[in-house]
């Protein structure tokens, strides 16, 4: 991932009657962003921690929520982030997409972009 400057994580407070509409937003969303030129990580469903797995820094970490999801998608660099969002405003399956999920299908979302660290 090293030639990735730009990577873009987004967290979705998940609305549990609507996980099968969920999965297909995810599968979508993974789509358009390959397309246009991005890398897609996957999106991420909470599960339950492996038995006998404590934290690893006592008294310093919590559990995350049990109704979030996480995205992770890259792309080289902040042009090819804006490409994107131009190209995919416009292509045929986005446009359907916006049009499909104008009411979402999560409750909530936070976006967040990093990049990658000690490179």
């Amino acid at each position: 991932m090293r030639h990735y400057k730009l990577v873009c994580e987004v967290r979705y407070e998940l609305d549990p009657d609507r996980l099968d509409e969920f999965a297909d937003y995810a599968l979508t969303w993974i789509r358009l962003i390959r397309r246009h030129g991005g890398v897609h990580h996957g999106f991420f469903m909470p599960r339950a921690a492996p038995a006998g797995s404590p934290m690893s820094f006592a008294g310093l970490g919590s559990s995350g929520p049990a109704n979030e999801a996480v995205a992770l998608f890259a792309f080289p660099d902040d042009d090819a982030y804006r490409r994107y969002r131009e190209n995919v405003a416009t292509d045929p399956e986005g446009m359907e997409a916006n049009r499909r999920f104008a009411v979402p299908p999560f409750k909530s979302y936070s976006r967040c972009f990093l990049e990658p660290a000690g490179e």
